[in-house]
């Protein structure tokens, strides 16, 4: 196998630049808690997102939304190559509202592709990849961010939420909240039931619905993308490990390697350049 992958971590922002070539099966199925952009530069990248099977070929940009589950894998032979970045949900969604008229608490922010070939998006998306993960001047970076900004715009929409789904929304987001809040306990269905004043049954259907994964799922994966943000400040994966409620560094260690292909020491090492000392 010759797979690689190259990262950085963006001070000023957070935003992370990878940069990766994979062979074979590349990685489960997981998901982000940010929005991805990114596009294939070689070969075939054939993945699973919204129920359909996606091919992405040289200069196709691909973008997904937090939560939605995608896995990787290689169809042809010699594998593929890809650069992306993570736009965090909060600041894109805040930033993107005032481009718009009032819109309401009741819409949300989708893309309307997953995959696309238009020119100056997939310029721009190269554009901004380069100079933050190059770390150019900050007045670069800035304005190369803005332009992306002014890009995608034109490949969102906002989508009203009609009034079952609100409700059903609202259950699934109350659960949500509350795994949030006890991200590392040993938490039951009850617990979630009894904070969203449903049973089991219904809470783990409008939970399905609104996110796509069943709530035990949803959390390894919740804890999975924390864990990234703990190893990327330095933190050492024994503590990550108990602090998010895995059984130890191995079981972070296997469901990290499953979605990301990469350890978590070798990921804090790439975001941190500081050494593993890890406790055995």
């Amino acid at each position: 196998m010759n797979d690689w992958l190259e990262l950085r971590q963006h001070a000023d922002t957070g935003i992370e630049t990878i940069k990766a070539h994979f062979e074979g099966h590349a990685y489960d199925p997981h998901w982000h808690d940010s929005y991805l952009v990114g596009i294939t530069l070689s070969g075939t990248q054939q993945f699973h997102c919204r129920r359909e099977r996606h091919r992405s070929h040289p200069g196709d940009a691909f973008l997904l939304e937090p939560g939605e589950i995608h896995d990787g894998d290689a169809p042809v032979a010699g594998g593929f190559t890809y650069l992306t970045f993570y736009l965090d949900e909060r600041w894109l969604t805040h930033t993107l509202h005032g481009l718009y008229d009032s819109t309401p608490g009741s819409y949300s922010l989708h893309f309307t592709q997953t995959l696309t070939r238009e020119p100056q998006l997939v310029r721009t998306i190269g554009d901004t990849f380069a100079t933050l993960h190059n770390d150019e001047m900050k007045i670069v970076q800035q304005s190369t961010m803005d332009n992306l900004l002014a890009q995608l715009t034109s490949h969102c929409h906002w989508r009203k939420k009609l009034p079952s789904q609100l409700q059903s929304a609202a259950v699934a987001h109350r659960a949500r909240d509350y795994l949030y809040a006890h991200l590392g306990d040993n938490i039951g269905l009850s617990d979630l039931a009894r904070e969203t004043g449903t049973d089991r049954f219904t809470l783990t259907r409008c939970f399905k619905r609104e996110f796509h994964l069943a709530p035990h799922a949803w959390l390894i994966q919740l804890r999975l993308a924390k864990a990234r943000q703990f190893l990327a400040r330095g933190d050492q994966p024994v503590d990550v490990a108990a602090a998010l409620g895995f059984a130890d560094q191995s079981h972070l260690g296997r469901w990290f390697q499953r979605a990301y292909r990469i350890t978590p020491a070798h990921y804090r090492r790439l975001c941190t350049n500081l050494p593993d000392v890890s406790r055995k």
